[in-house]
């Protein structure tokens, strides 16, 4: 049995206040309402709830167990209705999923962000463009940015920055030449033969297709990906934002070739999800970060 929240509302308030008259007042609603309310309360228990003296009443054994528990629900209640109407703009958890290249400057920069405000929480998941796609359809992240359109009608996705694509060898290749880079061999990583063909297709007519270069090395860690080049084992190519978050800069070589080539980075959120202000707050804090 499930007591009507409205009935007990006004019971309650009509013990507070004891009188008929002024509690239809205070409730705006007619004296006949509130009386209304107390006999389908009776009724629904069984009992008696108020013991009346003309106009006056006491509150019967069962009323007065039902005020006590009543006055705790009916504060839960009102407790319950501030909790859901704020919408904090820095407090609660943040979802975010990415490719590891832009997480690799982001996260930093967002675990700033809640250093600021301790009861922001962020959540941050590298995965590839497929599993951000499902998860912002699935409502399992609030934000995901991805390096590629989505087919899902559910994402919504809106360019926020371009990541350009450099060659990256040991720090000795100054002018990096065609014969050089088959003679290094190539570092792959789970989008090296994509972003190779992108890049290396734009400045070397010598090249083919991926298949040409001989595979050194492999790392599906993006924060590893540079550790083989630094160590002259070959080389690779990556988004600046992966290329600028490696901590030994001076054992690699970043180049920027002739014909520039960018990945357009897409931020994406539920079409069909209410955006609070807690997850507008970082996606601000994301635009700060890769439109500088």
């Amino acid at each position: 049995m499930m007591v009507n929240p409205a009935w007990l509302r006004t019971f309650c308030t009509l013990v507070e206040i004891g009188h008929f008259t002024r509690t239809a007042e205070n409730l705006h609603m007619t004296q006949s309402g509130v009386s209304q309310h107390v006999r389908k309360l009776e009724a629904q228990l069984g009992q008696p709830l108020l013991i009346r003296h003309g106009k006056s009443f006491t509150l019967s054994s069962t009323g007065n167990r039902l005020y006590k528990e009543g006055q705790k629900l009916i504060l839960s209640l009102n407790d319950l209705e501030k909790r859901v109407g704020l919408d904090p703009s820095h407090e609660g958890t943040v979802k975010i999923a990415s490719p590891g290249s832009v997480g690799l400057k982001l996260y930093p920069h967002l675990l700033d962000l809640q250093k600021r405000y301790p009861k922001l929480v962020i959540e941050y998941r590298f995965a590839p463009n497929s599993e951000i796609e499902k998860r912002i359809a699935d409502h399992k992240v609030d934000i995901g940015l991805m390096t590629c359109l989505s087919k899902l009608g559910e994402v919504n996705l809106k360019p926020i920055a371009e990541d350009e694509l450099l060659l990256v060898t040991p720090p000795t290749i100054m002018a990096p030449s065609w014969a050089q880079l088959l003679a290094l061999g190539f570092i792959d990583h789970p989008d090296g033969h994509h972003h190779a063909a992108q890049l290396l297709s734009a400045n070397f007519p010598e090249f083919q297709n991926p298949s040409q270069l001989t595979i050194s090395g492999f790392s599906n860690q993006i924060n590893l990906i540079l550790e083989p080049v630094s160590r002259g084992l070959g080389f690779t190519v990556l988004p600046s934002h992966a290329v600028g978050a490696f901590k030994d800069s001076s054992k690699i070589k970043a180049h920027r070739l002739s014909s520039n080539v960018s990945e357009t980075l897409y931020m994406g959120v539920h079409a069909n999800k209410f955006t609070e202000n807690k997850v507008k707050t970082v996606i601000s804090e994301i635009k700060k970060c890769l439109q500088k």
